[in-house]
C-alpha cells in the first residue's frame, strides 16, 4: 500500500459515504472489532490508519457493512463517555435475508439479546450484542412491504 498516495489510500466509493455514519471509539479494540465485524456481518475492510508510533492502535479504521460505512477509532479523548458506545441505542441492519445475517452474527460470537422472529408490527426482527457491548438489530421488512415497493 506504500505506493498508493496517502489521500487515496483510504477513500471508499462515494455511495458508502452517504447518510449518517456511526463513528465508534473502542479504546484499543477498534482493530479487533473490525475483524469481528468481517466475520459476523460480512464487513469489508476499507482502510486502517495506525496511530504513529503505536503499532496495532488505530486513529481511524473504516469498514463497509451492508452498503454503508462504519468508522472506528482507538482514540478516547477528553469527555469521552465510559461504558457502551450505545448505552441507549443500537445499530440497525435492514436486509432481505435477516435470519441468515442473525445466525452468522451468533455463530461469530454475538449473544442473542432478542430472538429473531416475526414481530407484532409485521417485520422479522431480532437483536444481538457483540463482544464489544454494542447492540445490533437485524430486520427484514414484511414481504408485503417489499412487494408494494414501500
Amino acid at each position: 500500500m506504500d505506493d498508493i498516495p496517502h489521500d487515496r489510500r483510504y477513500r471508499p466509493e462515494d455511495r458508502i459515504m452517504q447518510g449518517v455514519i456511526p463513528y465508534l471509539s473502542l479504546a484499543g479494540k477498534a482493530g479487533e472489532a473490525a475483524d469481528f465485524y468481517m466475520k459476523a456481518f460480512d464487513a469489508r475492510d476499507i482502510g486502517r490508519m495506525e496511530t504513529p508510533g503505536q503499532p496495532g492502535h488505530y486513529m481511524h479504521l473504516q469498514v463497509e457493512i451492508n452498503g454503508g460505512a462504519l468508522m472506528l477509532t482507538d482514540h478516547v479523548g477528553e469527555g469521552s463517555p465510559d461504558g457502551s458506545p450505545f448505552a441507549r441505542g443500537h445499530l440497525q441492519l435492514v436486509v432481505p435475508d435477516g435470519k441468515a445475517w442473525f445466525d452468522r452474527a451468533v455463530a461469530a460470537g454475538c449473544t442473542v439479546a432478542v430472538p429473531y422472529g416475526r414481530q407484532p408490527w409485521g417485520d422479522d426482527w431480532g437483536m444481538v450484542k457483540d463482544p464489544f457491548g454494542i447492540l445490533w438489530a437485524v430486520l427484514t421488512p414484511d414481504p408485503a412491504l417489499w412487494d408494494k415497493g414501500a
